[in-house]
């Protein structure tokens, strides 16, 4: 499902445009796997295991996100340079179409700017088009408090925790937190 264009303004006076990825944003996509796994302990891939994606893969996942019904894709591009993708995916299963999943992650050098809650609203956005979603659901790893806050600002609860889910390579285990939002038309 393709999204909407549009542009943002930052909050330290630059514009960003949001869109659908294109076949041409592949390669950027790679880099932007790879960076935003070498910022944070909060998404679910280390940077060696970045090895995995590829140009064809990025170039499917590309396809298979702008042509599907179920599914979109907001890539947020700052002077031409990928800056944040946020993702929102549901079924068709009968008993479980009335959910949605959604995924972000941003560039740290972006963070603080707009551009998450933005990329949310927009999911947001999506799901209340569709009128057999009745709650927008996601994940976060304990103690990323920035993303926490984001959520709870955009109407998030908390609904869940799965302890110890997120372990790192120190041997640290983390909770991971669910978080639910409904969908008010």
């Amino acid at each position: 499902m393709l999204v909407r264009e549009f542009e943002l303004k930052l909050k330290d006076g630059r514009t960003a445009s949001v869109r659908s990825p294109r076949e041409e944003d592949a390669a950027g996509l790679l880099d932007y796997l790879y960076v935003t796994a070498c910022e944070t302990e909060f998404l679910m891939r280390y940077p060696e295991e970045c090895g995995k994606y590829t140009l064809e893969g990025e170039r499917a996942f590309i396809e298979r996100v702008n042509g599907s019904d179920c599914e979109a894709a907001a890539l947020c591009l700052v002077d031409g340079k990928i800056t944040g993708l946020a993702n929102i995916m549901w079924s068709r299963s009968i008993k479980t179409k009335h959910r949605a999943s959604v995924g972000i992650a941003l560039v740290r050098e972006f963070w603080g700017l707009g551009i998450g809650a933005a990329l949310m609203e927009e999911l947001i956005r999506i799901a209340r088009e569709n009128e057999d979603l009745l709650q927008i659901e996601l994940d976060f790893i304990e103690g990323n408090a920035r993303a926490r806050a984001l959520y709870e600002k955009l109407g998030f609860r908390i609904v869940g925790v799965k302890p110890n889910a997120i372990r790192l390579k120190d041997g640290t285990l983390l909770n991971e937190y669910s978080m639910i939002r409904e969908i008010k038309r």
